[in-house]
């Protein structure tokens, strides 16, 4: 397991934790972001990342990615 953030563009992975304070991990969850889904790495530049979750295409700063283990 690893954080999100050290996932190399191009590759997809399954989510396997989500770590932080409760509302954290609800406003993840409302995008899509819950243990078992899948997520490719769309894009990363200067530590914010660009992902894809479901049909949707999310920004993610680098503490939000570094609380979803895959």
């Amino acid at each position: 397991m690893m954080p999100l953030v050290m996932a190399t563009p191009g590759e997809t992975f399954t989510i396997r934790k989500i770590s932080g304070k409760d509302e954290v991990r609800q406003h993840l969850a409302g995008l899509g972001f819950v243990v078992d889904s899948e997520v490719t790495v769309i894009s990363r530049i200067a530590g914010n990342m660009i992902v894809q979750v479901r049909d949707s295409r999310i920004a993610l700063d680098q503490s939000m990615a570094g609380r979803i283990m895959v």
